[in-house]
């Protein structure tokens, strides 16, 4: 044979084995109920998975090409799988905190209450903070906690424990000392001390007037930040969530960074800022990978419901005399987002009454007016309480409802008493929104609410209040079906953060983030989905954790 053509044939053949090797797939998964995400091709049985990505996806016959020597068949056995959920509102340094601290949130009564503080306490060293805990005092019948309460039991040990909303908390008498608050001192721009008819203070410090406390907790240290987020994540990992968003702006990037150089990083995330910080953020300290990135500018125009600092048009039907607190300068508040547009920054912020997001409509609009139109994205968190002329206007003006429908069947439990009839007819509106045309996302709040989204679909297709007072849905008119909440929490929460094109949905390209679930969501009893166990969590194609 001429020494030409046999050379020829060598690499040829090696040229035919290299690209058949790149066609095999390390990971076939067959037998499955997979729920795509892609409208066009919504349901599949198998996917063949190469690297962290997805190379085809359809029917196990399609795909037994990509089958290699050494490809692992991973046989789902008729679950149901989804896209990797995306949880687009985490306190995730919070919520890791959360979980080494005093657990409150379910504490039913007052005794309970109490009891959990004081055992937890027993373990704690003079002068170590009790911060964290969650507490909910509509669960015993609405009657806020005090520092008498809890200081026989935390005497040298301050206290600082958050309301679930995160816009109010307990202090005892040991951290008011600390932080100097007595009788004497003055009323808080933003704020309130709340106080007892002798003008002493009760314990509970609302919006601003917290952070008279929260400034004075030691910062956590490198190694309990990172000791958080790892429980975070393994939390995380187990509800099926996949990517977050992280709105906590609590310092806990540079550890992120740490933990993602060590590949010990196995939940994606997108990390905010702080919006009045809109200066810092150079392109020089912008990161955007696969698994971690910043760019987005978190900021507050109002507080919560359940601690009336949201602000309204009109005031609380409970207390008329209160209609909630705007809590930025708006004037600051159009200049920073304005600046921060400008330098191609993502900009959310929190908004719940009807005023406060009506506030932040006109700054957008107005930003967009002087800036002009581009894909800028402009996300409003929370969304709750919405004034019925502004539901068209997010669609009009591409802004995105960052929404947790979790809180819809929380609130729903004690929110009419607080603003009426009326107003709750366009509260957690989702179907309105999506009627309107609307991007909507979702997510938890945690630790404010559990990360689950599971359970978050569920609030939103039943709408049925945790009080079990609502079988036919809070506002049912508001109720959206499953593929709906599916793609709030998959498809359209990629598109929120720009990251559409890697994951969101399963298809050939894009990242092999998944999630297998014990029943079929699209076929399912609604009421039963807040039941359904997240079996597996794959990211990247790798099993990250596994209920077995």
């Amino acid at each position: 044979m001429n020494k030409h053509l046999y050379f020829f044939y060598i690499v040829l053949f090696f040229s035919t084995s290299c690209q058949k090797d790149n066609l095999n797939a390390d990971i076939i998964i067959k037998n499955a109920k997979i729920w795509t995400g892609d409208l066009d091709k919504p349901n599949a049985e198998a996917m063949a998975i190469k690297g962290d990505s997805i190379i085809a996806i359809g029917s196990f016959e399609e795909l037994i090409k990509f089958k290699g020597q050494n490809t692992e068949i991973n046989d789902i056995h008729g679950n149901f799988i989804t896209p990797g959920f995306i949880d687009t509102h985490v306190h995730l340094l919070m919520g890791g905190n959360s979980l080494l601290n005093v657990q409150l949130r379910n504490a039913n009564t007052k005794e309970e209450f109490i009891k959990r503080i004081a055992l937890f306490s027993k373990d704690l060293k003079p002068n170590q903070w009790i911060v964290e805990g969650n507490w909910d005092h509509t669960l015993w019948g609405g009657e806020l906690p005090s520092k008498e309460w809890i200081d026989e039991f935390t005497k040298e040990k301050p206290v600082a424990i958050y309301r679930m909303d995160g816009h109010m908390i307990l202090a005892n008498s040991a951290a008011l000392k600390i932080a100097g608050i007595d009788r004497n001192t003055p009323k808080i721009k933003n704020g309130e001390i709340v106080k007892n008819p002798d003008g002493t203070p009760t314990g509970i410090l609302k919006s601003e007037a917290m952070y008279l406390v929260l400034n004075k907790i030691p910062a956590l240290t490198d190694y309990q930040k990172e000791k958080a987020i790892k429980h975070a994540q393994e939390y995380l990992l187990s509800n099926g969530v996949t990517s977050i968003h992280d709105v906590d702006s609590l310092g806990g990037f540079s550890i992120l960074k740490k933990i993602h150089t060590n590949n010990q990083l196995a939940i994606r995330v997108y990390s905010a800022d702080p919006l009045h910080n809109w200066n810092v953020l150079s392109e020089e300290k912008k990161i955007d990978n696969k698994w971690l990135k910043n760019g987005l500018l978190k900021g507050f125009v109002d507080g919560s419901l359940g601690s009336h600092s949201a602000a309204f048009k009109e005031p609380y039907s409970d207390k008329p005399e209160d209609s909630g607190i705007l809590t930025a300068n708006i004037d600051s508040l159009k200049t920073w987002i304005t600046k921060a547009d400008n330098k191609n920054l993502q900009i959310t912020v929190h908004a719940i009454g009807d005023k406060a997001n009506n506030t932040l409509l006109n700054t957008y609009q107005a930003v967009i007016q002087l800036n002009g139109n581009k894909d800028r994205r402009f996300r409003i968190e929370h969304a709750q309480h919405l004034d019925k002329n502004d539901i068209s206007r997010f669609s009009d003006l591409n802004v995105i409802a960052s929404m947790q429908p979790y809180h819809a069947i929380d609130d729903g439990r004690w929110a009419e008493n607080l603003i009426g009839k009326e107003r709750i007819q366009t509260t957690y509106p989702f179907k309105s929104l999506i009627d309107a045309n609307t991007t909507l996302v979702f997510g938890s709040d945690w630790p404010v609410a559990p990360a689950s989204p599971l359970y978050g679909i569920y609030a939103a297709v039943t709408r049925q209040t945790l009080d079990n007072k609502n079988p036919n849905g809070w506002v049912p008119e508001q109720k959206i079906n499953v593929e709906q909440a599916l793609i709030a929490y998959t498809k359209n929460a990629a598109f929120s953060s720009f990251d559409e094109k890697i994951k969101g949905t399963l298809e050939k390209g894009k990242l092999a983030d998944f999630v297998v679930l014990n029943e079929d969501l699209t076929t399912i009893k609604p009421e039963k989905i807040k039941n359904v166990i997240v079996l597996q969590t794959y990211v990247g194609g790798k099993m990250v954790f596994s209920r077995n």
